[in-house]
C-alpha cells in the first residue's frame, strides 16, 4: 500500500503475525515488579502513536506544519532521509520532525525551494538528531540549521554504549525494537510506500525520550558537559567545505602509478560526474569506480578496445562509450606539465610507520602516548577517537610545542580543534609521555605502524 494524498487518510493496519509451525519463536521476556505475568524484554514498535502522518507537499500544508511546530513545547526530534546510491548528491527527500504538542510531521522537500519557514518555527529550540553530521548538510541545503543540538549518536559514544546505531541505542536505552529495513531505501520514490512512512515517523517518535535517557546517563557519568561541548563544536563547524580534487577518492585509484593514467581517472570521473548530475543519478550507477580505474590503466584508443577492457562495465558503459573515449583522449593529449601529481603535498606528519627512521624521538613520544591515551579512554568508557582525534595525537607527537609546558600543549591542541574537556583530560597524559617517553626497545610489540582499534591504518598522503 502506498501513502495517500495529503488531504486523505494515510493510516493502515499492519498484517497480523503468522501462526503455525514456522512462526517466529516467542520474544524474550522478563519479570517486573508489579506485573503478575512476564513482559517482553524488548517491545516492538510497529505503529506511530498518532498513526502515520500525512506527507506535506503543498505550501498550505507547510505553513500548517510550521504553525503547529512553533506552538509545540520542548525539544524537537529531527531526521532526514536521503537517496544515497540512487540519486546524485546527498539532498533530503523526506524531513521528519516531532515536537511535544505538535505531533509528527513528514515533509516532502522536493516541491519547495526552502524550508526556512519551518526553521523559523524552531528558532531557539533544541534539535535532537541521531548522527547529526550526516543529516545537517542536507538540512542546510533546505535553509534549516539548529540553534541548539543534542546528537544521540554522539551522546551514546561518549556514554560508552557498545553499539551506537539508532535502533541499537533505542533498544539498549528504551527497550524498544525499532526496525531499520528501510534505512537504505530509495527515498526519492514517489509516492512513498506506507511502510516507509511508518518507519520514518517512528524514527523521530523516540528521539525526545531517548535524549532524556542519554542525558541522565551522561549526567550520572559526569560527562554531560563533555557532550554539550561536542554538540556546540558540531554546530560551530558548519557544513564541510567541498573537497579539493574529489576525484582522488575514486575507489582503487591507489593502483595507479602513472601520472597520465591518473589524469585519465580524473577526466573520466569529471565526465561521469557531469552526466550523473544532469541525469540526477548516483555516479556509481552509471559506471562504477572500478571500471574507471580499469579503463585508465588500459588507456584504450578505440571504442572496441574500450568495450573489451576487462572490468569496464555499468549501465552507461556501452551507451556512452564515445564520451568515455573522449575523456581518455583528453588525458592522453595533455602536456606533461599539466598532468596531476601522483600525491598531493600534505601539511601533516608522515605516516607513523616511518617515524623510527625519520625521527626516533617523535616515534618514542608517539609510541609512549598512544597506549596511555587508549587506557585513559578505556577508564572513561568511551572510544579513544572521541577522547582525542587520532590526527591530533599524531601532529602534536611529531612536532610538540617548544618549550613543552602544560599551557603550550593545551594551546597546540586547541589550535587543532580539540575541545576544552578533551584538553583537560588528556593534556597531563600527553605531557608526561612527551617529557618522559619510554625507550623504543621497551615498546617492542607496539609498533607505530599498527593502527589501534577504531583507527584506520596509516597511509601515505
Amino acid at each position: 500500500m502506498t501513502a495517500q494524498p495529503e488531504d486523505q487518510s494515510a493510516k493502515g493496519a499492519g498484517s497480523a503475525p503468522q501462526e503455525g509451525p514456522e512462526a517466529s519463536p516467542p520474544a524474550p521476556s522478563i519479570m517486573v515488579e508489579g506485573f503478575a505475568e512476564p513482559i517482553p524484554a524488548v517491545v516492538e514498535l510497529e505503529e506511530p502513536r498518532d498513526g502515520i502522518p500525512l506527507v506535506i507537499s503543498t505550501q498550505e500544508g507547510l505553513e500548517r506544519a510550521a504553525a503547529a511546530l512553533a506552538a509545540g513545547t520542548g525539544p524537537a526530534g529531527v531526521d532526514a532521509e536521503r537517496a544515497s546510491g540512487f540519486r546524485y548528491g546527498q539532498r533530503a527527500f523526506l524531513v521528519q520532525i516531532r515536537r511535544e504538542g505538535a505531533g509528527t510531521w513528514l515533509i516532502d522537500p522536493e516541491p519547495f525551494e526552502s524550508l526556512s519557514i519551518v526553521n523559523a518555527a524552531l528558532s531557539g529550540v533544541e534539535w535532537i538528531i541521531h548522527a547529526a553530521t550526516q543529516d545537517l548538510p542536507c538540512l542546510a541545503e533546505l535553509d534549516m540549521w539548529p540553534d541548539r543540538l543534542f546528537d544521540t549518536e554522539l551522546a551514546a559514544r561518549l556514554a560508552g554504549l557498545p553499539r551506537v546505531g539508532l535502533a541499537a541505542v533505542v533498544e539498549q536505552m528504551l527497550g524498544y525494537s525499532l526496525a531499520k529495513e528501510h534505512s537504505a531505501a530509495d527515498w526519492s520514490t514517489r509516492p512513498l510506500p506506507e511502510p516507509w512512512l511508518r518507519y520514518a515517523a517512528l524514527d523521530v517518535e523516540v528521539l525526545v525520550e531517548l535524549r532524556d535517557e542519554l542525558a541522565e546517563l551522561l549526567e550520572a557519568q559526569g560527562k554531560l558537559g563533555f557532550a554539550e561541548e561536542e554538540f556546540a563544536a558540531v554546530l560551530a563547524a558548519g557544513v564541510p567545505a567541498p573537497r579539493v580534487d574529489p576525484w582522488r577518492r575514486t575507489s582503487g585509484v591507489h593502483q595507479i602509478r602513472d601520472r597520465r593514467q591518473l589524469a585519465a581517472v580524473r577526466e573520466l570521473w569529471l565526465e561521469r560526474d557531469a552526466l550523473a548530475q544532469a541525469r540526477d543519478i548516483a555516479p556509481g550507477k552509471l559506471v562504477p569506480d572500478s571500471a574507471l580505474v580499469a579503463v585508465a590503466r588500459a588507456m584504450p584508443t578505440t571504442v572496441p578496445q574500450l568495450l573489451t577492457t576487462r572490468g569496464f562495465h555499468g549501465r552507461a558503459a556501452q551507451r556512452e562509450a564515445p564520451r568515455w573515449l573522449r575523456a581518455i583522449m583528453t588525458a592522453r593529449n595533455l602536456p606533461d606539465d599539466e598532468l596531476p601529481p601522483l600525491h598531493l603535498p600534505s601539511s601533516g606528519p608522515p605516516p607513523p610507520r616511518v617515524w623510527d627512521d625519520r625521527d626516533p624521538a617523535a616515534a618514542a613520544r608517539f609510541k609512549t602516548a598512544r597506549p596511555r591515551v587508549a587506557a585513559l579512554a578505556d577508564s572513561l568508557s568511551m572510544p579513544t577517537e572521541n577522547l582525542l582525534t587520532p590526527d591530533h595525537l599524531r601532529r602534536v607527537a611529531w612536532r610538540p610545542p617548544e618549550p613543552l609546558t602544560a599551557e603550550s600543549l593545551a594551546a597546540a591542541l586547541r589550535a587543532l580543534g580539540a575541545r576544552e574537556w578533551q584538553i583537560g583530560l588528556v593534556g597531563p597524559t600527553l605531557l608526561e609521555a612527551f617529557k618522559h617517553p619510554e625507550p623504543l626497545a621497551a615498546r617492542k610489540g607496539h609498533g607505530a605502524d599498527s593502527a589501534p582499534a577504531g583507527e584506520p591504518a596509516p597511509h601515505d598522503s
